[in-house]
């Protein structure tokens, strides 16, 4: 990933966050939807992001979900969000954040058999990631609440949005004397993506949408400030988050669609055995399985919230806002 764009995300929220900031400090006394004052909170989120995909894993066969994560390569995520309440019942947020995630099989444990596997594959991968989107969320407590003053301190949200994001694997070689060094792995074509010999596989995409969804609990702790945990799940389309999903293929190809030296890097890079069920194995042979392509790869996060509305929307916010104003935030 160009070093720019973290750089970019970052300078677009800020400007993002000081509009919003002008705007509601100008107006939002005066927003109305369907009778109730609108509230915008703005904040920033971190938490543990957690990779599910086909490298790295744990004990036993692999699986889709929590069983699989590997805890130490947690990495933590920073982002910021805009939420707007036109009701006491749903939100609509937008958000952009950063984060970092990888896999290694050789960190898999050797106690049985069917993690051996992974690890005789001994393939890594490591890639930032940046993602922008927007979601609705949904307060069932309030949106079923018997009276109009009901507004607990704690509060229950679903929430389901669209975004995008922006990924770059890398896999590493290692020399003789034990000097790492990673390369981008998308313009290898490491599983034959975008040659004729293998027309079901095409040339994926460093953009993608996806469907962030989950659910988490927002906790007021004054009528400005809030805080909050929630579970962030992203569903993806794609299986090549960690560059791996199908098979082997024939390494001769790599010298008919790259350049002499990106086509060493991929013979090596795509093919890393190391001979652990099978001793004295050091290749796998064109057609054996590399990845498992019936499951998309996904991510997702446990995050911490902290959020601070913005703006008035009556005399009686003004007033609760100096008697409990804080040189830390004035």
């Amino acid at each position: 990933m160009k070093s720019t764009l973290p750089n970019l995300v970052g300078k677009s929220m800020i400007l993002l966050l000081c509009c919003t900031l002008f705007f509601t400090r100008s107006y939002s006394q005066h927003l109305m939807f369907g009778g109730e004052k609108l509230k915008v909170e703005a904040g920033l989120n971190f938490g543990p992001t957690f990779f599910l995909g086909d490298l790295g894993g744990n004990r036993g066969k692999g699986t889709g979900f929590i069983k699989d994560v590997n805890l130490s390569l947690t990495k933590m995520m920073k982002g910021a969000f805009v939420t707007v309440y036109p009701t006491s019942w749903i939100g609509v947020r937008v958000a952009a954040q950063l984060t970092y995630i990888s896999g290694e099989d050789n960190i898999i444990s050797t106690h049985g058999v069917d993690e051996l596997w992974r690890k005789e594959r001994n393939l890594d991968f490591k890639s930032n990631m940046w993602e922008a989107y927007g979601a609705i969320e949904i307060y069932p407590t309030m949106l079923f609440r018997k009276y109009d003053d009901y507004d607990p301190l704690i509060k229950p949200y679903g929430f389901i949005g669209v975004g995008i994001f922006h990924f770059n694997p890398q896999g590493s070689l290692t020399t003789a004397n034990g000097v790492k060094t990673w390369y981008d792995l998308q313009p290898l074509r490491t599983e034959g993506q975008g040659m004729k010999q293998y027309p079901d596989r095409k040339e994926y995409k460093l953009t993608q949408m996806n469907i962030p969804m989950g659910m988490g609990v927002r906790i007021a702790l004054s009528p400005r400030i809030s805080t909050g945990m929630e579970l962030l799940y992203r569903k993806t389309f794609t299986d090549y988050i960690d560059d791996v999903s199908t098979t082997y293929i024939d390494p001769k190809y790599f010298d008919q669609y790259l350049t002499p030296a990106n086509a060493s890097i991929a013979r090596k890079i795509h093919d890393k055995t190391v001979g652990i069920v099978n001793p004295g194995l050091s290749r796998y042979a064109p057609g054996t399985q590399r990845g498992n392509a019936k499951n998309d790869d996904s991510y997702f996060s446990f995050v911490a919230k902290l959020g601070i509305r913005l703006g008035y929307t009556n005399e009686e916010d003004r007033r609760t806002a100096r008697q409990s104003r804080c040189p830390a935030f004035y």
